[in-house]
C-alpha cells in the first residue's frame, strides 16, 4: 500500500549507512595487505622494498651478480713489454782504441729510435756496401714497370751482393741511372746526412753511420726493393760469403748469425792514404752500422776486425 512504510530501508541506529561499511571494509583490508606486504618473511613481501642498512641486491635476472663497485672490476693486463735489442745502449760511450776514426750507430725499427756515437751523423765513401742499395733499387724499378728481371739478371744480382763483384755493380749502376740512383735512396730512405759523389762512382758515395742503419730499414721494410722483392734480397744478404763475411753478425753466435743479413765494404784510398770499411747489418728488429777510417798500412783486418770489436762491446751479456 502506497501509505505503507514497512518495506522502507531504514538507517541502523548507529547512524551509518550500508555503502559506508562497505568503503569502511576496503580501507581496513588495504592496511592489512600493504602490512602483509612490509611483514618480513610474508609471501607477499616487496621485492623491491629496501630495509635500512641492508646492501641491495645486485643479482640480475640471469642470476649472475652484477657489481657497482669500480674497485671489484677486474684490472685489464698491461700489454707486454718489447723483447729487449740484443744491445745495451745504456751509454754510447765504448772503450774500443782505434787508430783512425770510426763512428756507428743502431736503430731500433720498432720504433724508429735511433742510438749511437756522437759521430754517427758524420760521413765516410761506402765502397760496397751501397751495393744493397743499387740492388734494391733495380728490382723496386723493375717490378714498378711490370717487368721480371730474368735469369741472367738475378743471377748479377746475387753475384753482387754475395760475392760482390765490381764489374757487374759497375753495369747495374749505369742502368738505373747511376747518381740518379743514390738521389732515390736518400729520398726514399729519408737520409739527412748523406750525399751523392756526382762523378766519382758509387763507391764514392757519402754515408754516415745514422743513414747506414736507415738504409738498413729501408731494406727490411720494403721500401727499397718493393714487396715483391724485399724477401728475396735479404735472403741474398744472409748468404754473403768470402772475403765479405765480415763484421757485425760476427760478432753473434753462429746460430743468430745465420739469420742476420748483411753487406760490407772495404776499400783503400791512395789519394787519401786510407782504408775504409764500412758494415751493414739487418737483425729482428734493429739495424746497425759501423764505419770506419785508418791509415792505409793497417790493412784491410784490422777494420774488419774492429768492426767486430764495435758491435761486441755493445752486446748485451748474460
Amino acid at each position: 500500500m502506497p501509505g505503507d512504510r514497512r518495506n522502507r530501508r531504514r538507517p541502523r541506529r548507529d547512524g551509518t549507512s550500508p555503502l559506508q561499511l562497505v568503503a569502511i571494509a576496503s580501507v581496513l583490508l588495504g592496511l592489512v595487505l600493504i602490512s602483509l606486504r612490509l611483514l618480513p618473511g610474508s609471501p607477499l613481501e616487496s621485492i623491491a622494498a629496501a630495509r635500512w642498512g641492508d646492501v641491495p641486491d645486485t643479482t640480475s635476472r640471469g642470476g649472475e651478480a652484477t657489481s657497482t663497485d669500480r674497485s671489484s672490476r677486474p684490472t685489464p693486463s698491461p700489454s707486454p713489454s718489447p723483447d729487449p735489442l740484443p744491445f745495451d745502449l745504456t751509454s754510447t760511450s765504448i772503450d774500443v782504441e782505434i787508430d783512425g776514426w770510426y763512428g756507428w750507430s743502431v736503430m731500433d725499427t720498432r720504433s724508429g729510435e735511433i742510438t749511437g756515437s756522437k759521430n754517427m751523423d758524420e760521413t765516410s765513401t761506402t765502397a760496397s756496401l751501397i751495393k744493397s742499395w743499387i740492388v734494391a733499387d733495380y728490382l723496386r724499378r723493375a717490378d714498378e714497370a711490370g717487368e721480371k728481371p730474368g735469369d741472367g739478371k738475378l743471377n748479377d744480382a746475387t753475384l753482387i751482393i754475395r760475392d760482390s763483384d765490381n764489374l757487374r755493380t759497375e753495369r747495374l749502376y749505369t742502368e738505373v741511372g747511376r747518381a740518379a740512383s743514390i738521389k732515390r735512396m736518400i729520398r726514399i730512405c729519408e737520409m739527412t746526412d748523406s750525399s751523392v759523389a756526382d762523378d766519382k762512382g758509387w763507391s764514392r758515395t757519402n754515408l754516415s753511420p745514422r743513414d747506414t742503419t736507415r738504409l738498413g730499414q729501408c731494406i727490411a721494410d720494403g721500401r727499397a726493393a718493393g714487396p715483391e722483392w724485399t724477401d728475396w734480397l735479404l735472403k741474398e744478404m744472409r748468404l754473403v760469403r768470402g772475403s765479405g763475411d765480415f763484421g757485425i753478425r760476427k760478432a753473434f753466435s753462429a746460430k743468430v748469425g745465420k739469420t742476420i743479413a748483411i753487406k760490407n765494404g772495404w776499400v783503400d784510398r791512395i789519394e787519401e792514404q786510407e782504408i775504409h770499411v764500412n758494415c751493414l747489418a739487418i737483425g729482428e728488429d734493429w739495424t746497425m752500422g759501423v764505419m770506419l777510417r785508418y791509415p792505409i798500412n793497417r790493412g784491410y783486418e784490422y777494420g774488419m776486425d774492429n768492426c767486430e770489436k764495435v758491435t761486441d762491446t755493445l752486446l748485451r751479456r748474460p
